[in-house]
């Protein structure tokens, strides 16, 4: 087979291609935020086992909650929460860190529905990444994992490189606000 020019480029596009694809969809699923109506406002690529923080201020402690989910499968698997003072939604049996107090989870959802609020300040932290989710989101949010895919992948590059504004939501007013039940 001779090599061309055409053949030479058509080649190296290919390869690029194919690295930049290797690159983006190294993770094996995606985290999707959407809204009530089911439009997809975030979408980021996690690995299994990473974590997930709805990061938030208790509405009447003003002291900041977070709650830690860990991605399995296509769950979230709730793993912790920890807040610093005692207040209403809060458990009481708990135990104490140096990190604050601390109460394992239990559960884990295939959805976790969410109310994003200004006075709690709701953030969505996955790995060094802080989404404002009251921001991003108009009322109710959902969060999900799906299965991380070439198209997936390709998409999410793509939508990246056209806007220079990551777009997100989510956030529970307090721990046990979900409305979906655990498996």
């Amino acid at each position: 087979m001779r090599l061309t020019r055409r053949r030479l480029a058509a080649s190296g596009l290919a390869l690029l291609g194919a690295t930049a694809v290797a690159g983006v969809a190294s993770a094996d699923s995606t985290l999707v935020v959407a809204d009530d109506e089911g439009d997809r406002l975030l979408e980021v690529p996690v690995e299994q086992g990473a974590e997930i923080t709805i990061s938030y201020t208790h509405s009447a402690q003003k002291t900041p909650v977070e709650d830690v989910y860990v991605v399995d499968g296509s769950q979230l698997r709730a793993d912790r929460s920890v807040f610093h003072s005692f207040g209403a939604g809060l458990p009481t049996d708990v135990e104490r860190t140096d990190e604050g107090y601390l109460v394992e989870g239990t559960g884990s959802y295939d959805e976790l529905h969410l109310a994003p609020g200004e006075v709690a300040g709701h953030e969505l932290v996955v790995g060094e990444d802080r989404y404002d989710l009251v921001e991003l989101a108009d009322g109710q949010a959902v969060l999900f994992v799906t299965d991380r895919t070439v198209v997936d992948a390709l998409a999410s590059s793509a939508s990246s490189l056209g806007s220079s504004e990551p777009t997100a939501s989510a956030g529970s007013n307090e721990p046990g606000a979900r409305t979906d039940s655990p498996d």
